[in-house]
């Protein structure tokens, strides 16, 4: 019952936490009111938070093999102010030789200072150009690589929210996590400092090539022929070694990460079975597999590089001993000499960065081929083009001949057939492993049947839309789960835009209200999977959460097993309010919360051998009959 004033009395006995606060002279919950007068001023100053809604279908997706090509393709406009900014750039650096040249020899040579003066001025002036257009490229280039890397985590991150639960499974969390960082952090490299500066180098190559043969076709044709072919064979080799081997550095990335992630998820089983050393042990190992694959990547770049520098320093010495003799001879100047060398230098400089450059694009390649792989899953769950919207249902429930493994040829269900009327309770129950959970997860189509058919109200969940059908389903699994935030959010995860009345109504019907009061209300902090609350504490909040939905058909998955007999009493005589007019299926460990359905179905290796109620399966005096006597030995009914 809410008290006056807006506060919530549990049990309906005793003044409020916000009655109690005013009479002690604090009105806000514990908020002075200076306090909240100077929160109110910052507050009108805060510019205002708009949410962007991100487009997102569980049918619709780009489902052409990614690449980087596709990839940029919807970025190619600002791609191309960033090339045009590269060429003003590069024509602004590779001036200077030539302006060497002209000074060289249209002023040194010729004693002309008017000449040499003019040659100098423009070089001072080409290279704080080339400054000013290299800061312009780089800022632009950084923050179009920052919406490139957003656009692809958003795309991967929508791409993990469409795969069923069975890929959730299966696949190991930590290389889920190294996709969305490690792999698309080595794309973001490659979009900041690999695409352009590529292009940077391509470009200046191309420009220095065509100023070596303006200058004299033989001495370029000469400098190409000891630069070219040992360079081009090098590479080759490098190629194909870095690929291997950057593409097992992202693999063994993933298996660290996952080793990480799992040992973090279970320090406290860890922790409880003397595991630290070990677990040290395994971690190690798994840092070392790491440091091997990066070692031998390193070690073809150490090879790479040197053999490039070695190369340059050779055509710099052809060049200095053919074009030495070409000045001598006349052929040409001393200037035009001083201007090949420069150009010959910067001719191997963009060859050391393209090496550096190779080095990211290879990370990145490897990055992009496990994405690949990744956004070519398709969802097991999947939803047809042509799904229609479930309109509100009355929670009709039937099962027609459904068989349903996990793996095809170990069926969990078999020939299974189950109708359950609108605003009926069934209860199932049976050992471990038998397939009751299994039903829920039919029901709630996070996997379908491999024969046969469920549906409700008549509509085959195949054909609707999962949107829909899950907004009209509420389920509270064996092992809840809280976010980190604050109870409020957790309450209304299902309902964002429930108010605090209706919070508190659900906390007040699963019987953890005074709990949330005593926590400090609905702002009260929960920790990450709710560590900080006991395991009954987190499944009576998500009892909170599945009422606050307000859901037609609502599944609990033994909800109350791990509840103490006070707590799951609770929860009982808040059930038989909550489920009133409501149909509910409900996984029972315990027979205490079976006996309270309508009728109880015995699922035994997967089939349902018996179903009725409670007093009729008893009186039968079969599986259920059984299961009920072995309760009472064990104290049961008490």
């Amino acid at each position: 019952m809410f008290a006056i004033g807006g506060g919530f009395s549990p049990g309906g006995g005793g003044p409020t936490s916000i009655q109690a606060n005013a009479a002690a002279g604090l009105p806000h919950a514990d908020v002075p009111g200076e306090l909240r007068e100077k929160v109110r001023r910052v507050l009108e100053n805060e510019p205002e938070h708009v949410v962007e809604s991100v487009p997102w279908s569980h049918d619709e997706w780009d489902r052409r093999p990614f690449s980087l090509r596709l990839f940029l393709w919807p970025h190619r406009f600002r791609l191309a102010g960033a090339i045009f900014l590269v060429l003003l750039e590069t024509v602004a650096l590779l001036i200077g030789p030539v302006l060497t040249q002209i000074g060289i020899d249209d002023g040194v040579r010729k004693e002309n200072k008017t000449v040499l003066l003019v040659a100098a001025t423009i070089y001072v002036g080409a290279v704080a150009v080339s400054g000013v257009l290299g800061w312009a490229r780089v800022s632009y280039t950084g923050r179009l690589g920052e919406r490139l890397n957003e656009a692809l985590r958003i795309r991967v991150f929508s791409h993990l929210q469409r795969q069923g639960i069975d890929f959730h499974t299966e696949e190991k969390a930590g290389v889920l996590l190294t996709r969305m960082t490690s792999d698309i952090e080595a794309l973001a490299v490659l979009f900041q400092e690999g695409i352009i500066n590529l292009l940077v180098q391509v470009f200046t190559l191309t420009v220095i090539i065509g100023a070596l043969f303006y200058y004299d076709p033989l001495l370029a044709s000469i400098t190409l022929a000891v630069a070219v072919p040992p360079t081009l064979i090098g590479s080759l080799w490098f190629r194909g070694v870095s690929a291997r081997s950057y593409m097992r550095v992202r693999d063994r990335i993933a298996a660290l990460l996952s080793n990480l992630q799992e040992s973090l998820a279970g320090i406290r089983v860890i922790a409880a079975h003397n595991r630290r050393a070990v677990n040290i042990a395994t971690h190690r190992d798994a840092v070392g597999d790491h440091r091997d694959a990066g070692i031998a990547a390193a070690k073809a770049n150490s090879t790479y590089a040197p053999l490039t520098e070695f190369i340059g320093i050779c055509t710099q010495a052809t060049l200095l001993g053919v074009g030495g003799a070409m000045v001598v001879s006349g052929r040409i100047t001393i200037g035009e000499m001083s201007a090949f060398l420069l150009f010959l230098t910067a001719f191997f400089a963009p060859i050391q960065s393209l090496v550096q450059l190779y080095n990211s694009y290879q990370q990145g390649g490897a990055a992009i081929i496990k994405l690949r792989e990744l956004l070519a899953t398709e969802p097991t769950v999947r939803q047809p083009p042509d799904a229609i919207e479930l309109p509100p249902i009355e929670g009709e429930i039937v099962l027609d001949d459904v068989t349903f493994g996990y793996e095809p040829d170990r069926p969990v269900l078999r020939h299974v057939d189950l109708r359950i009327a609108p605003g009926e309770t069934v209860a199932l129950v049976g050992e471990t492993g038998a397939g009751k959970s299994t039903v829920a997860r039919l029901l709630t189509r996070f996997h379908d049947p491999d024969s046969g058919t469920v549906r409700i109200d008549g509509h085959d969940l195949r054909d609707v839309t999962l949107t829909s059908l899950r907004r009209q389903l509420g389920v509270v699994p064996q092992e809840p789960f809280l976010f980190a935030g604050v109870v409020r959010d957790n309450v209304a995860f299902a309902r964002p835009d429930a108010d605090d009345e209706e919070l508190r109504a659900a906390l007040e019907a699963v019987g953890i209200d005074d709990l949330v009061e005593r926590l400090g209300g609905l702002d009260a902090a929960v920790h990450e999977r709710g560590a900080s609350l006991s395991a009954g504490e987190r499944q009576l909040l998500a009892l909170a959460r599945a009422f606050v939905a307000r859901p037609r058909v609502l599944i609990l998955d033994e909800a109350t097993s791990n509840l103490d007999l006070h707590s799951e009493s609770r929860v009982e005589r808040a059930l038989d309010v909550v489920l009133e007019g409501r149909t509910a299926v409900i996984i029972a460990h315990r027979l205490a919360t079976a006996r309270r359905a309508d009728r109880i179905a015995v699922v035994h290796d997967g089939e349902i051998v018996e179903i009725g109620s409670h007093e009729e399966l008893v009186s039968h005096e079969g599986r259920y009959a059984t299961m009920h006597a072995t309760w009472i030995a064990h104290g049961g009914a008490r």
